[in-house]
């Protein structure tokens, strides 16, 4: 593994989530010093990689109503980069030691501002990375390409990212959204029991995606039915009207295939106000304990399920590992971020951080295409803090580089593994 590589060298800096531009931008294309080629000739490096440094851009937001998920896109691969600045850097694959340098820019989950903080970044990064939300990738996914700039690794469960052929220069980190629906669905038709299902998604890939992946597995499942859908706008302040008509469906089943924070907890609200009390599937980025179902009361609900492919840092027995421990100090001294963290995204950009370790490892050429050649050839790694049976594979085109979740639900405190509906 990639955690041998490392060698001591003097460590670099690298800044907290809260400043804007973190640290100063790598070389221009050419700042590097050329490599050897298997032919003879001489690899030109790429922009944002010297012999001594590499540069990873992202665009999340840090600010406004998905600032929470967003700021821990920062903080978990910056502590990962962190620790291993001060052990002396990361060993690429040409031979060459290098630190690890993180420069973030807000987007306010906008489009528009992420694709002004790519336009910003594509000449001084060597890659894009982690970076929250569907519609703000997006934006920049065609530049992406032309300018032939790694868009890689990122949050979004759209399948898009995943696909070579449409897309040559991006790979998704998380599962697609049809994985998680998907999922949802298929603990549902196992039950012994009937159930009337009510669906609230987000009017776009995201919903539309998580609903797809939900109605594949229920299909042929005699025991459900879907009695009421309606979709919402992601730019909606509130869905109390959506509540009311989906409290009027008689169903004991409801999937909220919600990404916005602040929606998610008006929803459980609305709904305990309704005296609508039905089960809920939540996706797995707004599904927070600590910062959704506790201030929303989940607590009065039969059943809250969520799925995951990554310990909870919020779990009661997280911080008495030795992963845990090590990543919430870590977190804390390379990353500013002293509190436990309420979502998950802290701990998946920690793995990404892992996952683009063992990738430099295999690089022979500081490039972006070899960079690329090096990404799609991760197979069985298992990154730190992931549940049990889940990996890193970035060889399967149309999949993301983790495509394994799994069901789990609510305790009151914290999550547990849902082996079947009915238990």
């Amino acid at each position: 593994m990639s955690t041998n590589r490392r060698r001591m060298r003097v460590a670099s800096v690298v800044a907290g989530i809260g400043i804007v531009a973190v640290l100063a931008a790598g070389c221009a294309r050419g700042g590097g010093s050329p490599n050897d080629t298997d032919d003879g000739g001489a690899a030109e490096a790429s922009p944002g990689i010297t012999d001594d440094s590499i540069t990873l851009g992202i665009t999340t937001p840090l600010s406004g109503p998905t600032a929470g998920p967003g700021t821990c896109t920062v903080a978990g691969v910056t502590a990962y980069f962190g620790a291993r600045n001060a052990e002396g850097g990361v060993e690429f694959g040409d031979g060459n030691t290098r630190t690890v340098e993180i420069e973030a820019l807000d987007d306010e989950y906008d489009p528009q501002k992420a694709k002004a903080n790519y336009d910003q970044l594509k000449s001084s990064v060597f890659a894009m990375t982690a970076g929250l939300g569907t519609p703000t990738n997006r934006a920049w996914l065609d530049a992406a390409i032309a300018d032939e700039v790694p868009q890689v690794l990122i949050m979004t469960g759209d399948p898009i990212f995943s696909n070579q052929e449409e897309s040559p220069w991006q790979l998704g980190f998380v599962p697609i959204y049809q994985n998680e629906g998907e999922a949802f669905g298929e603990l549902l038709a196992g039950s012994a029991e009937d159930h009337k299902v009510a669906i609230l998604s987000q009017n776009d890939d995201y919903g539309e995606g998580y609903v797809e992946g939900f109605k594949t597995a229920i299909e042929g499942a005699d025991n459900i039915e879907v009695v009421k859908e309606l979709t919402y706008e992601a730019t909606d302040t509130s869905v109390d009207a959506q509540l009311t008509e989906l409290a009027g469906s008689g169903a004991d089943v409801f999937f909220n295939a919600m990404s916005i924070t602040p929606l998610v907890i008006s929803s459980l609200q609305k709904s305990q106000e309704l005296g609508w009390l039905p089960s809920w599937f939540l996706p797995s980025n707004t599904s927070s304990p600590s910062a959704i179902l506790e201030p929303g009361g989940a607590a009065a609900f039969p059943g809250v399920y969520t799925v995951a492919f990554a310990q909870s840092a919020a779990a009661p027995t997280f911080a008495e590992s030795e992963e845990g421990a090590a990543f919430l100090e870590q977190l804390a001294e390379y990353a500013n971020y002293p509190d436990v963290p309420a979502f998950p995204h802290c701990v998946w950009s920690y793995q990404i951080g892992a996952t683009l370790e063992e990738v430099f490892g295999n690089m022979t050429e500081p490039t972006r295409e070899n960079f690329m050649e090096a990404l799609r050839d991760v197979s069985g790694f298992t990154a730190p803090l992931m549940l049990e049976g889940s990996t890193v594979d970035t060889t399967q085109d149309g999949l993301p580089a983790v495509s394994t979740v799994q069901v789990q639900k609510y305790n009151g405190k914290g999550y547990a593994p849902a082996e079947s509906w009915d238990e």
